[in-house]
């Protein structure tokens, strides 16, 4: 809900954990007692990767998709650098992973499987997050939270759960831009670009706080504009509201990666009124804010 980018800096962040998630299943199986057989489903109940891993080092083996197998060899064995004993067991391994969301909808697929493997690994999920993708950790702290948080990190992550429930969330909506995002290309544009970021880090924590004290809609679209206004000059990028909604009423505040993924949007029109606007501009995945925040 706000800090992005600068929460890598020790910004204070607002984070909400969604009602979807990802579940796994990890059960012993008759086989090959060296292999671990892994199966991903989405929230269709499609299968969308399996692949099979030498159990006891955690090594690729053979699968639908060569990245996604390597990957999460790459997670297997970070795991295992954190706890030795972690797949060396004598049995083998069937495991499965179930979406709750559309996995292009960039939720969490990645932040919501580390939390799941670091449990089964008996690790500390932001160490194993720290190994493998990288990030600030607000979405692994998100993983386990059962309401929002606030998080920081300065420089290991803290995180609270925190009271959020604005008396105008039904005057607050999620639309899906359609173009899934890739953060990890969104940090490397903030790190090339900010350089003096004291200040800026003070006026985002600023306005997180603001944000969890705001009784009024008029008041929290002005801390959106504040915060937008700090994002975009930072970065050198047009807000969301700029390249697709120069003509809609309320405001409109990016989520995480800038460019795609979630937009939170605010709107003291008709809810039909409200998704009829975005459903003619081609966006047809437009949430009430309860759809999707815990």
């Amino acid at each position: 809900m706000s800090g992005e980018y600068f929460v890598l800096d020790g910004a204070l962040a607002l984070a909400i954990p969604t009602k979807q998630g990802q579940s796994m299943v990890v059960e012993s199986t008759a086989g090959f007692e060296h292999l671990l057989e892994w199966e991903s489903f989405d929230n269709e109940g499609e299968s969308w990767f399996k692949g099979t891993f030498e159990k006891n080092s955690g090594a690729y083996f053979d699968g639908t998709d060569k990245a996604v197998g390597l990957r999460l060899q790459q997670i297997f064995q970070a795991a295992q650098t954190l706890n030795a004993q972690f797949l060396r067991d004598v049995e083998p391994f069937k495991v499965s992973t179930h979406l709750d969301f559309p996995k292009n909808w960039g939720l969490g697929t990645s932040s919501t499987l580390i939390h799941n493997i670091a449990q089964w690994a008996t690790v500390d999920p932001f160490e194993l997050l720290e190994m493998t993708f990288g990030g600030s950790g607000y979405d692994i702290a998100c993983a386990a939270a059962k309401q929002a948080i606030t998080f920081y990190k300065t420089p290991v992550p803290h995180y609270e759960e925190v009271f959020f429930d604005p008396i105008f969330k039904s005057q607050l909506y999620f639309v899906y831009l359609t173009k899934k995002q890739d953060s990890r290309d969104g940090i490397a544009r903030y790190r090339s670009l900010v350089k003096e970021k004291e200040t800026l880090i003070q006026d985002i924590t600023a306005i997180t706080k603001a944000m969890l004290n705001t009784l009024r809609l008029s008041d929290f679209e002005q801390l959106i504009r504040e915060h937008e206004a700090i994002v975009s000059a930072t970065l050198n990028l047009p807000r969301a509201k700029r390249l697709f909604f120069k003509d809609f009423w309320g405001e409109i505040k990016s989520l995480g990666a800038w460019g795609g993924d979630f937009v939170l949007v605010t709107s003291e029109k008709s809810e039909a009124e409200t998704k009829k606007y975005f459903n003619d501009k081609g966006f047809d995945v437009c949430l009430n804010y309860e759809d999707l925040a815990l």
